[in-house]
Formats: C-alpha cells, structure tokens, sequence
C-alpha cells in the first residue's frame, strides 16, 4: 500500500489518498472503509440520454470522477477487485448526484478517503505499508508420496499446487524423483522471492538436493524447517516457529498462529483465556485482558450492525487498549481466524485468572 497524500476532511475526519499495489492490500482496505465512509475515485458510469435527435441506446460510459457515501464493501478475492458501492454525493456530471454507484477498484487504482479511523484500522494500513518491502515467500512441505506449495499473502497463506506420486513398491509406484521434479517445476514458475522446504524425515532433505542440482538459481533461495507433516499442518507448524519471520520483517499470520496455540492452551488448562462476547466484556471490565483477539470479519459485521453481539465491540477495544493491553484482529481468510471464529469470533489471553 502506498499513501501518497494525507490531510483532513469535514469535521475533523481524515483524508488519505491510497494506492493498493496488490490483492493484500485491497483485503487491507475491505476491512478498514465502513457505511458513511466517503470514497473518491475515477470510475466509469453508464449515462442514459433521451433527446430529441438520438434513439435511445441505453446509454454509453462516461468516465467520471466520484465521491460515494459508503453503503456496502466487498472483496471480491478471485476477481482481484474491491466493489465499493454507494450513493453519488459528488460528480464531474451534477446530474448523476444521489444516484447509486459502484466504484470497483482494482490494483494501482488511486482513491482518497475521508474517515473518522479507529486505532486498529490506521494500524492496519501502517502494516499494509510496510509489508511492501517484504519478499514474496512461498513455503514447500513435501513427504514421502505427497508435496505441497503454500504462498504467503497478508490475509493467510493459499494452497498454490499439490501433487502425490506413490513411492515405494507396487504396479503403481514411481520414482521419488518424479515428485520432486514436479515441486521444483512448480517452485521455479512460481518464482518466490524466498523459499522454505519443510516437511518431517529425510524426504525434505532429498527434495531439497534434488531441486538445488536441477534449479541452480532457487539454491540460494531456500532454508529448510523441520515439521512433523506436510500440507496445512505442515505450514501452521512453519508460521508458529516463526520461519517467515527471518525472510518478512514481521509476518501477521505467524504472529497469529501462535496466539492461537497459546489461547486454547490457556483455554484446555482452564486458566488465562475466555472467549465468546460476554465473557471479554466483562473481562475487559476487569482489566483482565493482556490481549484481545478479535475475527476481522465478525468486527467488520458488528461494526455495520449486521452482527448478534451483544456487547459494543468498539467499547471492548477501547477499554483494551486504555488498559495498556493489545489487540490483534485476525484475518478470517487463514486457519487460526477460523479457529477463532468457532470460539465466537472474539476472545481474550488474560493477565490473571478471573475465577
């Protein structure tokens, strides 16, 4: 994410003018522009014309310059696009004002918006903005029979390819190296900044050999992790001990995958932990909470009142954070905020026991 302007509004609301550089960013900014929001932008709009010496068409597009009140925000993830729709409240045409609009934007778009920002969310675009430094990574789990890729993107990691070849004995079984012949062939087009091969025994080591002798230019690129299984368990085991970390400055769904394990460990020992809405309230009545766990989906729907909490979850953050405590909010998109989600989507690791 790259700010290229900031400045104030009306009433004390903020202006920045944002370039989202990938789809990370624009998940980024799903979770950060709300209903009432003003957006600015360049779009395109079908103008209805009726006039005496033209039969309707049914229009043509116009290019025109926007602003919209913010109704409704959707990543569309597969379509690598963020739908922003609303009310026109300003034109380049005056005649199209208070007309519904959809501004899609897309990577390297340009926007400007005006805002009143909650701390997590000015948070959120702070790390959007430095993640542009980091390299890209993809993490390799490969072991005997099976290899996976992973890439990893701000808002978790994605299964890029998979692929199995029976080894061993049998009318059905291939040479190990036909394995690692397709993982280094995937490794090379995917061409990753860094690369990370993990996986339990010896299987990793020899996939590594093979891939170093067969692709020179990912040698250098590789480091290898020691994990008990291939596949997702094997990337959650990657991002806990923090393997991403020594190639990204600070990677987000590591600092998650942690959190989490440390949670439900809290949680099975009956000891530091709670979760469901009421629960942290209360805790955060207390000033129990060392740190707040929160889904960003579930935040984004209590937000614009879509949710069925009972509690003010922007009471609960503030109380948090007065308190000299951490929030973090975690992506709904990667395997702990799933987690999270199943435990009511908010929870809390506490300073001290409450009963």
């Amino acid at each position: 994410m790259r700010i290229t302007d900031r400045g104030y509004g009306e009433e004390g609301r903020e202006r920045l003018t944002l370039v989202p550089e990938n789809v990370d960013d624009l998940w980024h900014l799903a979770h950060v522009l709300e209903p009432g929001d003003l957006v600015e932008g360049d779009t395109t709009r079908r103008i209805q014309r009726n006039d005496d010496q033209m039969r309707d068409t049914g229009g043509q597009r116009e290019h025109l310059f926007v602003t919209l009140e913010v109704d409704d925000v959707e990543f569309a993830r597969f379509a690598n696009r963020l739908r922003v729709s609303g009310v026109i409240v300003g034109c380049s045409r005056e005649d199209q004002l208070n007309a519904h609009h959809t501004l899609n934007v897309e990577e390297h778009d340009e926007i400007t918006v005006e805002k009143r920002f909650k701390p997590d969310q000015t948070e959120r675009l702070e790390e959007a903005t430095e993640a542009a430094e980091n390299p890209d990574v993809a993490i390799a789990t490969v072991e005997e029979g099976a290899a996976y890729v992973h890439t990893v993107q701000q808002y978790g990691t994605e299964e890029y390819a998979s692929f199995t070849k029976p080894t061993g004995k049998g009318d059905y079984s291939r040479p190990r190296e036909e394995l690692f012949a397709e993982l280094g062939e995937a490794l090379a087009h995917l061409d990753a900044d860094a690369v990370i091969v993990a996986g339990p025994g010896f299987t990793k080591q020899d996939a590594l050999d093979y891939i170093e002798a067969e692709h020179r230019d990912l040698a250098d690129r590789i480091t290898t992790v020691d994990t008990s299984a291939a596949g997702d368990r094997g990337v959650h085991e990657v991002l806990k001990r923090g393997a991403v970390d020594e190639v990204q400055k600070e990677t987000r769904i590591s600092k998650e995958a942690t959190l989490i394990d440390d949670l439900t460990a809290e949680i099975a020992q009956g000891a530091k932990a709670t979760y469901g809405p009421e629960d942290v309230a209360e805790a955060a009545e207390f000033g129990a909470i060392e740190t707040l766990l929160v889904v960003d989906e579930r935040l984004r729907q209590e937000r614009q009142n879509e949710g069925d909490w009972g509690i003010d979850v922007n009471e609960v953050i503030e109380s948090v954070e007065q308190q000299g405590g951490d929030v973090v909010v975690f992506s709904s998109e990667f395997d702990p905020g799933q987690q999270l989600s199943n435990l009511g989507g908010i929870a809390a690791i506490l300073r001290y026991r409450l009963q």
